[in-house]
């Protein structure tokens, strides 16, 4: 969400085209075999789990997995002691950022990309793109450098000019920019702020003309109804404050967004149609739209009052690069000075909240996302009060977990490579301490991470988020 972090320093004061790649080849696959025996095993391609189970890997593919009487360990295959532990499918970011965007040398993003897996992330969406993005993603398919699959949207689409972005004004203006980001082989358009209908219009249908799906943001005169109708995929359950309001305060600004920086807005909650709310998830779900809430970004930053000692002890917090930290420090001393009231901020988590149970109820599709680094926050860490914000929201663990392995696959295409734990399938996994369906917060305690079949020990792990914190903050 950066022109929202511009905001901040400011105020502190269609997915891969149509015939896209195989996702076969996003990242390396590492040859060899091993065995996990003994564990419980989510596969996350049904509602059920494998106790006592065992996997077996082979050049960087799952060979054979399933109960453990049933399952051949092949001759001279590590094996690793999985009694006790529990393997889920290797999570996704779908709203993902890196440092060296904006705040870093670019040296440093092979050790950002390290924090990533070592918090059992091996698939991430950036969300604002670069031409350095894709030569990451170039290193690692090659086996150069060690990183979670990477899927690239554009450089941002706004009416204004903000870090990374790409102004688009006029309908000639779009269509010239998605054809130019199509071209530079960036898997999605990405939009932000400052839309026209006009330009809005311009863009979808440029896109589809390409083969490239869009993404993003919905601005106000937008709406979330023709991006529904334009089968976007939605970010941050943007415009949808404004749309479940009365009829009487229809076009009201509200709280979507950076619309939540302005006190005043905060008073359109009290305006909510709760029968909207309802019909908006069905009609999101109607319309096959999957939307990727952020709701931890959201929720910690605008609507939860920490303590400098509760934020300042987040382990995440010793990456933030200090340019970054100081900004974000401004606009949160900023914000609570007058922030608003505490029942109009329980009253946005529970319409939120209440949104993205509606949709899922109704048949639609969540994504996980995390939009971190972002809110004082970093990567990965993120991902996991992600996790724990979709089961407070009323989702099951399975459910969340889904939002974070299964569901992301499908959309991007890549259902029958990744996502699940099933045979064929790459050797993407998180072998963790304790259930995530007793507990979602489970899915952080990480033993080991698997990346297309390199295996990664809590040792490794451990070093990789370590030697990216001095290299971010040296």
């Amino acid at each position: 969400m950066r022109h929202l972090a511009a905001a901040i320093l400011i105020t502190g004061i269609l997915s891969h085209r149509t015939q896209a790649q195989s996702p076969t080849s996003r990242t390396a696959l590492t040859r060899g075999s091993w065995v996990i025996t003994g564990a419980t095993i989510v596969p996350m391609d049904r509602d059920t789990v494998f106790p006592n189970a065992t996997i077996v890997v082979r050049d960087g593919r799952i060979a054979d997995i399933g109960a453990s009487a049933n399952v051949t360990i092949p001759q001279g295959a590590r094996r690793i002691d999985g009694r006790g532990k529990w393997v889920i499918p290797g999570l996704v970011d779908m709203h993902a950022h890196l440092y060296v965007d904006e705040w870093v040398p670019d040296s440093v993003a092979r050790y950002e990309l390290g924090v990533y897996l070592a918090q059992g992330v091996t698939t991430a969406r950036l969300m604002i793109g670069t031409p350095l993005h894709h030569g990451l993603r170039a290193d690692i398919e090659a086996g150069r450098m060690l990183g979670p699959q990477l899927w690239i949207a554009s450089p941002q689409f706004a009416g204004r000019a903000d870090p990374n972005t790409r102004v688009v004004t006029t309908a000639d203006s779009a269509r010239r920019a998605v054809r130019e980001v199509a071209d530079a082989g960036y898997d999605f358009v990405k939009l932000t702020v400052d839309i026209t209908p006009e330009v809005y219009e311009a863009v979808v249908d440029e896109a589809a003309r390409r083969g490239i799906r869009v993404v993003g943001h919905v601005d106000p005169r937008v709406g979330v109804a023709r991006a529904l109708a334009a089968k976007q995929q939605i970010e941050h359950l943007d415009n949808y404050m404004e749309s479940v309001l009365v009829d009487s305060a229809v076009g009201r600004p509200s709280v979507s967004d950076v619309g939540a920086y302005r006190r005043q807005n905060w008073e359109t909650l009290d305006l909510v149609d709760e029968g909207k709310v309802e019909r908006l998830a069905g009609a999101t779900a109607r319309a096959g739209v999957y939307v990727t809430p952020t709701l931890a970004f959201f929720r910690l930053w605008f609507a939860t009052q920490l303590s400098d000692d509760e934020v300042r002890g987040r382990p995440d917090y010793a990456h933030i690069p200090a340019k970054m930290r100081d900004g974000y420090e401004r606009a949160r001393a900023q914000y609570w000075k007058n922030p608003p009231s505490e029942a109009h901020r329980a009253r946005y988590i529970a319409i939120r909240n209440r949104m993205v149970k509606a949709i899922v109820d109704s048949g639609g599709h969540i994504m996980a996302g995390s939009d971190g680094p972002g809110g004082l926050m970093g990567y990965g860490w993120s991902l996991h009060r992600e996790l724990i914000m979709l089961v407070d929201a009323g989702l099951s663990p399975m459910q969340a977990l889904a939002a974070a392995t299964r569901v992301p696959a499908t959309w991007l295409g890549a259902e029958r490579d990744w996502g699940t734990l099933k045979r064929g399938h790459r050797a993407d996994l998180v072998l963790l301490d304790a259930d995530p369906l007793a507990d979602i917060r489970n899915t952080s305690r990480i033993a080991a991470v698997s990346i297309g079949g390199r295996w990664l020990e809590r040792r490794e792990l451990d070093g990789m988020v370590e030697r990216a914190r001095t290299r971010l903050n040296p």
